[in-house]
Parts: C-alpha cells; sequence; structure tokens
C-alpha cells in the first residue's frame, strides 16, 4: 500500500491524483489486478470523473453544494455538516482494474480527490494494488 499525502488549498477543491495513482501500480509490480483508491476522511471523496474539462469539476461542485449548502441548518454539532453529506454521496473510494501494470481508466477518466471542507494541510489516499 502507498499513501498519498495531499495538500488542499480552498474550502471545496478538486485535485487530479490520476498521475500519483498511476505511478504507484507501477511501483507495486502488479501486473494484472485491482486498484483500490480510499480516502479515511468523512469530508472527502474519492471519484472517478472527466479529467479534460475543469468547468465540468466546477459544475459538480456547484450542484453538489445546492444539494448540500453551507449556510443550511444542520442538526450536526459542527459546522461542516454539509462536507460531510457531499462526501457521502460521492463515496471514499474506487476499484480500477490493471491489465500490463497500467489502470485501465476511460479515455476522459480520471482519479479525483473531492475536499469538502478545506483547507487542509494533510489530506491521505491510500492506493492498494492486488494481484489478481
Amino acid at each position: 500500500m502507498e499513501t498519498l499525502i495531499l495538500q488542499t488549498n480552498y474550502k471545496t477543491e478538486m485535485l487530479d491524483i490520476t498521475k500519483q495513482v498511476k505511478e504507484a501500480v507501477i511501483k507495486s509490480g502488479v501486473k494484472n489486478g485491482l486498484c483500490s483508491v480510499f480516502t479515511p476522511h468523512t469530508t472527502g471523496s474519492i471519484v472517478l470523473f472527466e479529467n479534460v474539462d475543469p468547468n465540468l469539476q466546477r459544475d459538480l461542485l456547484t450542484e453538489l453544494t445546492k444539494w448540500a449548502p453551507a449556510d443550511k441548518k444542520y442538526s450536526h454539532k459542527g459546522e461542516n455538516a454539509h462536507a460531510h453529506l457531499k462526501s457521502s454521496m460521492s463515496g471514499a473510494s474506487v476499484t480500477i482494474p490493471v491489465a500490463d501494470a497500467q489502470p485501465l481508466f476511460g479515455d476522459w477518466q480520471g482519479v479525483f480527490f473531492i475536499e469538502f471542507d478545506g483547507p487542509r494541510a494533510e489530506r491521505k489516499v491510500h492506493v492498494t494494488v492486488i494481484n489478481g
């Protein structure tokens, strides 16, 4: 397992970690199997998403904010219920097939960490590659 350490700079943002995931797969030595990308944070997410047009990333964050706005009154005792709700909708992990020592992404597909409660000096993402 390899742990990526990320720094976020904004309250909400998407970080493309595709390159780091590809490097972790190569370093693992696994030729064929599965790659799991997981974050242990309840106010951040891991998603597979289009990685060509950054406007689409803004669209996703805008729509999630409409669904769970920060200024809404929630029962949660903290002030970040909106971040927890968005994270639960987008998920904590993805699994990607590996063939010939490469993760099998679609043509416009990449893997992203989404920050919903930043900025944060340290966010962790665990990349585990399993022989199959």
